[in-house]
């Protein structure tokens, strides 16, 4: 089937091949056509250009975005939105003053999630999740990493990875899964970290294997959860299955674990809200990108990762939702771009390469997803009428979504 897009008032983030990541000054460079044309043979991208070299072509469907933008679709590379119920009490309990950690130690926090979670049958959780990542795609995500974790027992692991594998044969949009057992200690082990990390490197990543359920494995490396040698082990029995490390860091404290990340290659550092100088000449001239969760730290109120120091030192950056239940009920990508310019001062420019060929990057698809390149899956996101793409980030709170296409298909869940 091809699909012809005509008249595109600004055709964004054109890119060679061989481009993976963006880096420093190179994130403010966007590269564009102006009174565009796009052609998707079936579910890739088969050719671009001016109107003005538009071939003729018999069109099984043919869209005129005269006066809107296209772009890649967005690409976000942490989030949790497999989860059962919701923490809206958490929610209250933060108005009225209670901080993570005080939630967390009163039985909230993960550990509610966790039991909530072992409660719910694979069915169930299938149908809740479901819902989320059909609300992620119409608002234009078309490639997500999703986490396991909530389980903390192997049979929760292995149910919520089990979910993630479902939702990705199910729907038109690029999943990939992560193994989060490190994502927090359960009461049962409060006092046995051993044990439970036994457990996880002993029973839960042979199971997940031995079904080909995760993609990457992860940790929250956190003062109170994981120390850095802790996480250090589980990356290392990540690597004996063949599992890189992405790695939830720096949310509240910087306990130099950056450089043990970036020691074992781990493909993505993500939350970074605390960075040191030593944390950013660990991370230079590396292949760990860093990636940003700016609703998390809009919602908890925490500060925001300090991006203009991470690219003016000459790093990449993406940025990604965060979606979970406790601290970032929202997989709104258009929220999260919009909060990185008015927020954490990037460039409309930089936010984009931050969430799109960056995203990729961070979950290792930038060769198929992450840009408009003939040969990549068709995953673009149409704007209405604009009067530039600066209006995007600009009209924060408005849907200026017209249409999204993932794979070649037009969607539309309601």
């Amino acid at each position: 089937m091809k699909t012809l897009i005509t008249n595109i008032r600004e055709l964004l983030q054109i890119r060679d091949t061989s481009i993976k990541k963006v880096s420093g000054k190179e994130m403010k460079v966007l590269p564009s056509i102006k009174n565009a044309f796009l052609i998707i043979e079936n579910d890739c991208i088969s050719d671009f250009g001016s109107m003005e070299i538009c071939p003729e072509i018999k069109a099984d469907i043919t869209i005129d975005a005269s006066g809107k933008v296209v772009l890649p679709s967005w690409c976000d590379s942490h989030t949790h939105i497999v989860y059962a119920g919701n923490r809206i009490l958490e929610f209250v309990d933060r108005i009225n003053g209670l901080s993570y950690e005080e939630i967390a130690n009163r039985g909230g926090g993960i550990l509610n999630s966790s039991k909530k979670l072992n409660e719910t049958s694979e069915e169930e959780l299938y149908e809740q999740s479901k819902v989320r990542l059909e609300e992620v795609m119409i608002q234009g995500t078309g490639a997500v990493e999703i986490k396991s974790g909530y389980g903390l027992t192997v049979e929760g692991e292995i149910k919520m990875l089990r979910v993630i594998k479902r939702l990705a044969d199910n729907y038109p949009i690029k999943i990939k899964a992560t193994f989060l057992g490190a994502h927090a200690f359960p009461a049962e082990y409060k006092d046995n970290h051993e044990g439970y990390i036994d457990l996880i490197i002993n029973e839960m990543l042979p199971k997940i294997a031995s079904e080909n359920l995760a993609d990457y494995i992860d940790a929250f490396c956190e003062t109170g959860y994981f120390s850095v040698e802790e996480t250090e082990r589980i990356m290392e029995a990540g690597k004996k299955y063949g599992l890189q490390a992405k790695i939830h860091i720096n949310q509240f404290n910087a306990i130099d674990g950056i450089a043990a990340c970036v020691k074992h290659n781990a493909l993505s550092v993500d939350h970074l809200e605390v960075v040191t100088d030593e944390d950013i000449e660990a991370l230079k001239n590396s292949d760990t990108m860093p990636v940003a969760l700016p609703s998390c730290s809009y919602f908890i109120s925490i500060p925001y990762t300090p991006a203009r120091k991470l690219i003016d030192a000459g790093l990449p950056l993406a940025l990604a939702t965060d979606f979970n239940p406790g601290t970032t009920p929202s997989g709104n990508m258009n929220f999260v771009f919009a909060t990185a310019c008015i927020k954490m001062k990037m460039t409309p420019e930089e936010a984009i390469n931050a969430a799109t060929i960056n995203g990729a990057y961070a979950m290792g698809i930038s060769n198929t997803h992450g840009s408009i390149t003939k040969g990549k899956k068709a995953n673009l996101i149409i704007s209405k009428s604009v009067t530039s793409y600066y209006q995007l980030p600009y009209a924060f709170g408005s849907n200026l979504i017209d249409e999204v296409i993932l794979e070649g298909q037009r969607i539309n869940y309601l």
